[in-house]
């Protein structure tokens, strides 16, 4: 089951001057890691946002000490990210593909 972790005050603003309450989430997935995603709720009403799963971390206590370490900067990126969901998730990830050449080209 989901729950919040942290609650950010005060509310944060986007560029069109709508303010936020930023909360991050959390829960145990099956695998038995913790995911934490932000949500952002919109004080004027409106449907809260949220982001696809920004961390994985092995156990609820790293978890939140991930959410502790966030910056401004940080949660302004991730109401970017939550409000335009289609944006391409860059993380680094393994793939099943193999290099043409063993070694870089020569200088």
């Amino acid at each position: 089951m989901a729950e919040v972790l942290v609650v950010f005050d005060p509310p944060m603003s986007d560029k069109e001057g709508r303010t936020y309450v930023a909360r991050i989430c959390g829960r145990e997935t099956s695998d038995r890691l913790w995911e934490g995603w932000i949500e952002f709720t919109p004080q004027a009403g409106g449907a809260t946002l949220r982001t696809p799963r920004e961390t994985q971390q092995p156990n609820r206590a790293d978890l939140e000490y991930w959410a502790g370490g966030l910056t401004l900067t940080y949660l302004e990126g991730a109401l970017v990210r939550a409000r335009r969901p289609e944006t391409p998730d860059l993380r680094p990830r393994t793939v099943d593909a193999h290099p043409t050449y063993d070694e870089p080209a020569p200088s």
